[in-house]
């Protein structure tokens, strides 16, 4: 079975999480869409997540949220999507608490630019290698 923007229909006017390729989380409650898969979301927050062991003496994840408001996704930018359970939305993510939104940036920068210096060597080792991935031309070395 495949995914039709039809089958959006039974989402309509449900909150949900939409996760974009891009690695961002938002949660919103979908009021429209199209043919495309474009969707419209309101009331959208922006969930940044921080995996545990970013920060030294982090046992658990920490996560924060930034009010978006009405946000408009283009389709073939999700990656996922799904409902949320209205009975548990008000619980943190498992693993996770809840911490100042600055502290959550600074730190998921943090790990962004450690995670794209270990790729960038990784991709370096491989081209020594003879490697040619399908990216190469997006990283300079």
């Amino acid at each position: 079975m495949f995914t039709t923007a039809a089958q959006l229909l039974d989402l309509t006017d449900k909150k949900l999480m939409v996760a974009l390729r891009d690695g961002r989380k938002l949660l919103g409650i979908l009021r429209s869409w199209d043919q495309f898969a474009n969707l419209v979301l309101q009331s959208t927050k922006e969930r940044i997540f921080v995996p545990p062991g970013t920060a030294p003496n982090q046992t658990r994840g920490l996560y924060a949220d930034i009010d978006r408001g009405l946000f408009l996704v283009r389709g073939e930018n999700v990656l996922l999507m799904g409902e949320i359970d209205l009975d548990k939305d008000d619980d943190p993510p498992p693993g996770y608490d809840l911490a100042d939104l600055e502290l959550v940036q600074s730190l998921a920068k943090r790990r962004k630019q450690q995670d794209k210096a270990k790729e960038k060597k990784k991709i370096k080792m491989l081209a020594t290698e003879g490697f040619e991935g399908e990216n190469l031309g997006e990283i300079l070395l």
